[in-house]
Formats: C-alpha cells, structure tokens, sequence
C-alpha cells in the first residue's frame, strides 16, 4: 500500500480534515488500489475515509457524491462476499475511524448527515427509509423522528421516539418531542426500560434516584397541553432537587413570560446568563422581553454579547430584529427573514415576522407568517397575532374562528377568552358580547392587566369613566405598570381633570422613561394645559408642516 491507512485513521481521529482530505486524494488515487484485480472492498473504505474528511470540512455534497460511490463499490462485490455489508462497532459519525471494513447502513446515514446539513429533509429521510428498522441506532432513530416530525408524519415520528426512550430513557429531546405531539405523561414513562440488571433492580427506578425524570416528563406534558401554572409547579420542583440548572431555568422563564409574569422572566434570563455568559438557548425570548420593558441598555448589551458568542445562530437574528423594531422595521424584518431562511422552523423568527407585517401595515403577510408558527408549535402568540391580523383586514369571522381555536386548545387561559372579546369590541354591536368576555377573563385571573385594560377601553367608549377610573385603580396596588398610568391619564384627560392625568403620565414615564406613548401624551397634555389646541397644526413655514405631517405618518407606521 503506497498510503498507509493508520495514518488516514490519525488525522481524522484528530480532527485534521483539511490534512486528511488532502492526504485521502492520495488514497483513493493510488496506482496499487485502482489496479486490475483489486478488491472493489479497499476502494469502498477509502472513498468513506475522504467523505468523512470531507464530511468534517462542510463541504457536504463532495461528501456526500464520495460516500456514494463507496456505496456503489460495495455493490459490485460478489455476493458470496459480505465483507461491506458486515454489522460492525463504527461510530454513525461521519469523521469516526475504525479498522473494520465499512457498514452499508453507516454510509447511508452518513449521506442523511449530508441532506440534513443542506436542509434536505425529503431526500434524508429517503435516505434513512432505506435502513431496514433493525439495523437502525438509536442516533439512527432520534434523527429519523425529527425528520418524520419536519415532514409532518407524526405517527412515524412517534413511533421512533418511543423506540428511542426504549433503549435510553434520558434523550429528554425525544420526552419533550412526544409531549408536543400530543403522547400522554403516563405513555411517555411507561416506555422506560424496566429490565432488571444482575443486581436484581431495575436500571429505571420510580420511587429513587430517578423520580425526577418523571417529574421532568409530567412537566413538559403540561406545558405541552398548555397547562403553563402546572408545568411551572413541576419545573419549579425541580429547580429545588437540582438549583442553578440552566435547562430547568430557561424552561421556567418561559413558562413564566408566557403567563405575563415580566419580571421574574426576566430575573431568571438574567440567573442564566450569570451561570453560563455564552448561552444563546431562549436569549431571543429574554431580548423580546427587555423589549416590552423598553430597557434599551440591556437589550443592547444582550444583542453586543450574542453577536460576539456566534453571529449565526437564529437566536441572533431575532435578537437584532427586535432591537431595530423601532429605529428601522424593514431592517428588523430582513434580520426576521434571515432567521427564518437559517432555520424555518424557528417559531419566535415566525412570531417577529408576523408582528413586524401587522406594524408595516401588511396583515395579510402577517396572517402567513403567524399560521407557519402555529403549524410548528400552536401557542397564544400565534393565535393573538392571527387575531389582531385578521381584524386589521376586517375579516371578523376568520379572526372570531382563530379566537375559539384558542380558547379550545386552552381553555383555562384567561388570555385566550380575552381574544374573543376583543373580536367582539371591534364592532358596535358586540360591545355587550365584548364586557361578558374581559368580565369572565378577569374571573379567571383577577390580576391580569390586559383584560382590565380592555375592558376599561370599553367602559371608555361607551362613556363610562367613572367605571373605568374605578377598575383600573384597583390595579394600582399591584401593578407598577406604564401602560397602567397611560391608560388612566388618558381617560382622566377625557374627563378634562388634567392635573390627575399629568400625574399618572409622569408615573408611567418614571416606570419607563422611553415610553413613546407616555411622551407623546404628556406633550399634548401639556399644550392643553396652555390654553393651546393639541391638535391645531404648528405655525411654521409650509414645508415645516408637510415635515411634521410625514413625521406623523410614520409615528403611525411605527
């Protein structure tokens, strides 16, 4: 042999693809192996050898073209000879090294490996279809659910997460995969192995050491079937047995900005970043966050450090999207797109695109981009987009339909019930409908500012403000809020009591002093106090005015 393969073993070994590479053109060239005569067996090898090196570099379909015609070699081999097709202890890794001769199934998922890479789902899974079942590893399987789950064959999907729990209970993605597509806690755990080893107990102990993955299983169940204060319980349980994990923390802080509970989200994003600086896990939910709280230092210093961490992570451009909401929405919406074309299944770059068309006035956009979300995960983010989107473009039965959906996929969420209410306050005639609906969300969730600030916006419109200044008060205890003191300003400047309105306009700024519509209205209320007409155009030069006028349209846009 003029290369000797021990060293073709080494480098990959080591990880030095480009050397391997370049070293593997020399063995797959070499006058003795493409000889007359010579075994089609070493050709196979040698060409899986250079497809790893490939496989390592990235340059997937020079890999993936390498690990075929390994295949095709093999093919040619008589069938007394089995050599290629022996079962072996290779690693499904495309860079492992071994001195046997090659697995056939091993080469085929390496090709999968390949499709992945290139976002070829279709062709993957072809690829793994081809792998008789009991051949198949367990990374075999894990990567076959994901992509029967991508293609939307969900029974397939189920049934190869479960084979997987079978061999090894704690592939908690495949937990979390079979809680999404609807499998039961109990389902879920009763697939764990109970086998006893030579010691007589089971490698699976409910009642020990292991009764935090079924803890770990019943909460993602819950959070699942949308059952969020249940699934904050079991995780919050969790946290106690095993403090400063950082999985279980960023489960919980989502769960909790879920629920509305802003700051203690955003308290347990920040304990995740002070355990582990360079995580990106979530860190586009904790930006949209910082976002609602209007903290601009800290969303910028966030986006600066996920940049510097890895720029192209999905994570990454949500993050940079959100923080240009404000100053450029088409920039925001190109870093949304850009998300989405790194990973299309990405659900808060569907969410960010979807809210970014409502604000550039394009809901019929917006309405794709929310119903991609809700195709991959239904959630109330999606459903309260679909909503508002729908309404924007007057289709009130379709936007009443999207509101039902909700309330029947979670039907103990005040949120949702406030959805269809908010269906119902768009039009005069279901202002009545629209009451018995923030009335009854409130019911559910006394503390829940979103509906008493809807409701208080009706008792607003149909000219009740003493009701409205009496409902919103009872928040004030409770809620240091800005939106809470803009709401109350505004129905005290109605009433023309203008020193009350002045006071909860400079609260509201104190909570958040970057908040545009506490400016704005302050600024007016100030004028009013004047003597001046706020709405009266300013007395300047013509071009002043069609300035102040293009300002204004884009205020609106924003």
């Amino acid at each position: 042999m003029d290369i000797p393969k021990d060293q073709m073993y080494s480098l990959l070994d080591q990880g030095l693809f480009d050397s391997a590479q370049m070293l593997g053109s020399f063995l797959v060239s070499s006058s003795a192996v493409n000889a007359e005569g010579s075994s089609p067996h070493v050709k196979a090898e040698n060409l899986v050898f250079l497809g790893d090196a490939l496989f390592g570099e990235k340059e997937y379909r020079r890999a993936m073209c390498t690990y075929k015609q390994a295949l095709q070699h093999c093919k040619i081999l008589p069938k007394q000879n089995t050599t290629c097709r022996s079962s072996l202890s290779r690693s499904s890794s495309p860079n492992s090294i071994n001195v046997s001769a090659i697995n056939e199934n091993e080469v085929k998922f390496k090709i999968t490996l390949c499709h992945c890479a290139l976002s070829e789902n279709r062709a993957a899974l072809a690829e793994m279809e081809s792998i008789p079942s009991k051949a198949r590893t367990l990374r075999m399987n894990l990567t076959m659910g994901k992509l029967y789950r991508h293609s939307r064959h969900n029974r397939s999907a189920i049934a190869c997460y479960k084979d997987c729990l079978r061999h090894c209970p704690y592939i908690l993605e495949a937990i979390t995969a079979l809680a999404e597509l609807g499998v039961s806690s109990k389902d879920i755990v009763s697939l764990f192995p109970q086998t006893p080893t030579r010691s007589g107990r089971p490698p699976f102990d409910h009642f020990d050491t292991s009764r935090w993955l079924q803890r770990y299983v019943e909460a993602q169940c819950c959070i699942a079937s949308n059952d969020y204060k249940g699934g904050l319980d079991l995780f919050s349980e969790l946290l106690q047995r095993f403090p400063s994990n950082v999985h279980i923390l960023l489960e919980i802080a989502k769960v909790e900005a879920i629920l509305g509970k802003i700051d203690e989200a955003i308290m347990n994003f920040e304990k995740v970043r002070t355990i582990d600086p360079y995580i990106l896990t979530y860190m586009d939910e904790f930006a949209m966050l910082l976002r609602i709280k209007s903290d601009n230092s800290k969303l910028n210093r966030l986006v600066h450090d996920m940049l510097n961490i890895d720029a192209t992570r999905p994570e990454v451009c949500v993050a940079l999207s959100v923080l240009w909401e404000r100053k450029d929405q088409r920039r925001a919406l190109a870093y949304a797109e850009k998300c989405l074309r790194i990973d299309d299944r990405h659900i808060p770059g569907q969410i960010m695109k979807g809210n970014l068309y409502i604000s550039l006035d394009r809901p019929d956009a917006a309405v794709a981009a929310f119903r991609a979300a809700q195709e991959l995960r239904p959630d109330l983010r999606s459903y309260q987009g679909l909503v508002r989107s729908y309404l924007a473009l007057t289709k009130i039965k379709e936007a009443l339909y999207s509101a039902r959906e909700a309330i029947k996929l979670m039907p103990h969420s005040a949120k949702a019930i406030k959805l269809v209410g908010d269906v119902h306050a768009s039009n005069p005639g279901g202002r009545d409908k629209a009451k018995k609906f923030y009335e009854s969300s409130l019911r559910l969730e006394p503390g829940y500012l979103g509906a008493a600030l809807a409701l208080a916006e009706l008792h607003v419109v149909e000219g009740r403000n003493g009701d409205a200044v009496t409902l919103l008060e009872r928040y004030l205890k409770d809620w240091a809020d800005d939106s809470l003191h803009i709401k109350l300003a505004q129905v005290f400047g109605a009433t023309n009591m203008l020193q009350e309105a002045l006071s909860h306009y400079q609260a509201a700024l104190r909570i958040n002093p970057q908040n545009e519509a506490a400016k704005k209205g302050l600024e007016r209320l100030e004028k009013q106090m004047k003597g001046v007409d706020p709405d009266a155009p300013e007395e300047d030069d013509e071009n002043d005015v069609e300035d102040a006028e293009g300002e204004a349209d884009e205020g609106e846009l924003l």
